[in-house]
C-alpha cells in the first residue's frame, strides 16, 4: 500500500483525509514512479469543491504534477527507462508516495535542478508558457497579468519578460516587492484598477493573461483594444462574453524538457515559497485555497 492525500467526497477541506491505496500498475502510456515532490495548485481545490465537475471515482487523491524516480514502465511507453528521474503530469493523484504519470505528458529532470523545482513545471510552468504564448503578444509589447504573484502568474511574468515583453500584473501591496523581482509593474487590485492599469500604460495594454476572472476580469478588460488577446486560465464564460477566450493547452514532453532547461540555467525561478512533507498537506491546500499563497507550494514526499 502507499500512503496519500484525498477527498471522499465533494465539498469543503472536511472531505480530506490521508487514504492507503494499493501500488499501481501502470498501463499503456503510463510511467509508474516513486514520488519525490508534488505541486499544488488551485485546480486541486477546485476539482475538490466539485467545480470542475462531479465524475471522478471516490475517494480520489489529489494533485496534478509531480516529480520522482521512474519504477515501472508501461506498455508502449519508449524514451524512459527505470532509475530516471522525471517529472511530469499525474494520472492518478501526484499527493502520494507513488503514483503514475502520463509518459506523452513527462520528460527526464535534468541533473541541475531538484524535485521540488521540477514538480513547478508541468502544471504552473506549463499553463504559465502556454498562456503567454497564446495571448500572442510580442518584444515591445505590454502584458497585463490578472493574479500574477501566484504559481502561473510568477512564472507567466519570467517568460514574458525573457522574451521582451512589458508586464503589468495584478497584486496585493503586500506582494509588491515579489511581482517587482519578476521583472514586473505591480498594480493594486480592487476598486478603480482600470485607472490604475491607465496610469501604468497610458496607451492601454496589448494582452491580457487572465488567472483571476470575475469582476476583475471585466474591469482589466476596458484598457485592453484588441479583445482577441484576452485569455483567461479562471473564468471561460466571462473571457468569451468579453470577445477573449480559454487557454488553449499544449503541454508536450518537449515543452516540458525546455522549461526545465530554463530553471537549470537560472532564467526560469519557480519561486518556492513553501515546501511541506505529505502529511501536513492539508496546510498547503488551505493556503492555496485562501487565494493568499505567494508563488509555489510543493509538498516534498519519500
Amino acid at each position: 500500500m502507499a500512503k496519500a492525500f484525498g477527498f471522499v467526497d465533494y465539498g469543503g477541506p472536511e472531505t480530506q483525509e490521508f487514504l492507503d491505496r494499493p501500488v499501481l500498475e501502470p498501463g499503456p502510456g503510463r510511467l509508474g514512479i516513486a514520488v519525490r515532490a508534488a505541486g499544488v495548485n488551485p485546480v486541486d481545490w477546485k476539482i475538490r469543491r466539485g467545480l470542475l465537475g462531479r465524475n471522478r471515482e471516490l475517494p480520489a487523491v489529489f494533485g496534478q504534477e509531480a516529480a520522482g524516480v521512474v519504477e515501472r514502465i508501461g506498455p508502449g511507453v519508449t524514451g524512459f527507462t527505470p532509475g530516471d528521474e522525471v517529472f511530469g503530469v499525474a494520472a492518478t493523484g501526484a499527493f502520494a508516495a507513488q503514483t503514475l504519470l502520463r509518459a506523452d505528458m513527462s520528460a527526464v529532470k535534468p541533473r541541475g535542478i531538484g524535485f521540488a523545482e521540477a514538480a513547478t513545471l508541468p502544471v504552473a510552468a506549463a499553463t504559465a508558457d502556454d498562456g503567454v504564448r497564446d495571448v500572442g503578444v510580442g518584444s515591445g509589447e505590454t502584458l497585463l497579468i490578472l493574479g500574477i504573484a501566484g504559481g502561473v502568474g510568477s512564472a507567466a511574468a519570467q517568460i514574458a519578460r525573457s522574451r521582451g515583453i512589458r508586464v503589468l500584473g495584478t497584486a496585493s501591496d503586500a506582494n509588491r516587492g515579489h511581482v517587482e523581482s519578476l521583472g514586473a509593474v505591480q498594480v493594486r487590485y480592487g476598486d478603480g484598477v482600470a485607472e490604475r492599469i491607465r496610469a501604468a500604460a497610458p496607451d492601454g495594454v496589448d494582452g491580457i493573461l487572465d488567472l483571476v476572472g470575475g469582476e476583475a476580469l471585466r474591469a482589466a478588460a476596458a484598457t485592453l483594444a484588441d479583445r482577441s488577446k484576452l485569455v483567461s486560465t479562471a473564468d471561460p464564460d466571462t473571457a468569451t462574453e468579453l470577445g477573449g477566450r480559454y487557454i488553449t493547452r499544449s503541454t508536450t514532453p518537449a515543452t516540458l524538457a525546455a522549461l526545465a532547461d530554463l530553471v537549470a540555467a537560472g532564467e526560469l525561478d519557480p519561486h518556492i515559497t513553501g515546501r511541506y512533507p505529505l502529511a501536513h498537506a492539508a496546510e498547503a491546500m488551505a493556503l492555496v485555497e485562501s487565494g493568499h499563497a505567494r508563488g509555489k507550494l510543493i509538498l516534498e514526499i519519500g
